[in-house]
């Protein structure tokens, strides 16, 4: 999966393609060593921590296979990274909005690099082991999408959203997309789009900002065995929550403006969103799914009822235009299916049979003299 969102940013926005124009006196052979270009602060810390999860996660899978010793999991897992950085940077030259370069590829190569020692030093303190018992002490089984989905969350609220909290617009979009495809058809004006300039009831608006706070919640519940640790995942998404949203907000119009989003309406949604919320860390965990795809689909239907102002129109612009190219459409499309792909993992929580957690074994008692 994060080697697929890595491609995904490396290649963003897709178009348009065309075939390398080779510089004057220079052959093929000198396409394949990759230029210098500038770059910044930013885009030096980017290249080299965002391919630290994949050397991360593929020393992780390397050592708990087996089967291979610890120095060449770690010597796996770089060339992977190194070579899958290779071939992002090569394929920049067919996108002209995208510039290859030899430093992307080193500072890339560092990042996977970093993240296999990482997992080596992880493996040899025997950190692994203890995260496989805990993990089985805190989840049901069979847990891996929920994972995904709440670790992706927080990138997706880093791409503005014109409710705070409450991403997944993509039906908007979609329905843009259409309606302008009908544009000269009879079936012209027949989708249905949110009228420009209109904005949501206070009390809607705080209500959609509850839903957002807990759609992540809704997803953990289902995945938590105890309340009490539910309630922690609770407060643990109101803190990450306001801090990706202050972060995003910094980014785009200034540290001195980080919390300006906190509107009348988000504080008493955040409020709302915290008591049901503890109301629903208490419940069985099929009910609690059950719950969430209605509360999740309020939440999309909603969602995509608001209109773009001029403070989200000018933040996009700064996302599409300024210094976040490169992770406008990550994080975009994780914001747009956010919603929709956990309103399917809860659903597949509702339809499938609870499974018996397995019984522990007993270990045997040494014989005695």
């Amino acid at each position: 999966m994060w080697a697929g969102l890595i491609v995904y940013a490396s290649l963003h926005p897709f178009w348009p393609w065309q075939w390398p124009v080779q510089p004057p006196g220079q052959d093929w052979r000198g396409l394949l060593w990759l230029p210098m270009s500038r770059y910044t602060r930013f885009d030096f810390w980017s290249n080299y921590l965002a391919y630290q999860p994949l050397g991360l996660l593929l020393g992780l899978a390397w050592l708990r296979g087996g089967g291979v010793p610890p120095w060449r999991a770690g010597l796996q897992a770089t060339l992977v990274g190194a070579g899958l950085s290779l071939a992002m940077e090569w394929t920049q030259y067919f996108l002209p909005l995208r510039v290859p370069s030899r430093m992307d590829w080193a500072l890339n190569s560092a990042g996977a690099l970093t993240g296999a020692l990482l997992a080596l030093v992880l493996q040899r303190l025997g950190l692994l082991t203890h995260w496989q018992r805990l993990r089985d002490g805190l989840f049901v089984p069979h847990g891996t999408l929920g994972l995904m989905l709440l670790l992706s969350w927080p990138i997706g609220l880093l791409f503005p959203a014109p409710v705070p909290l409450s991403p997944g617009q993509g039906l908007v979009r979609l329905a843009t997309l259409l309606d302008g495809w009908l544009a000269d058809t009879p079936f012209a004006g027949w989708v249905p789009l949110p009228v420009p300039g209109s904005t949501l009831a206070p009390g809607i608006e705080a209500l959609v900002t509850a839903l957002g706070l807990l759609a992540p919640c809704l997803v953990s519940f289902v995945m938590l065995r105890r309340a009490r640790h539910r309630l922690v995942t609770l407060a643990g998404a109101c803190v990450l929550g306001i801090s990706a949203t202050a972060l995003s907000t910094a980014l785009n119009f200034g540290p001195d403006h980080a919390m300006s989003w906190l509107a009348p309406p988000v504080i008493p949604g955040v409020l709302m969103g915290m008591i049901l919320g503890g109301a629903l860390a208490f419940m069985h965990r099929r009910v609690v799914a059950a719950i969430g795809l209605v509360l999740l689909t309020i939440l999309i239907a909603l969602v995509n009822q608001t209109s773009a102002d001029p403070y989200f129109a000018l933040s996009l612009k700064g996302w599409e235009q300024g210094r976040f190219i490169r992770f406008h459409g990550l994080a975009q499309w994780i914001g747009w299916v956010w919603p929709l792909a956990a309103l399917i993992f809860l659903m597949i929580q509702v339809i499938t049979p609870p499974r018996p957690r397995p019984p522990d074994v007993p270990q045997a008692t040494p014989p005695t003299a």
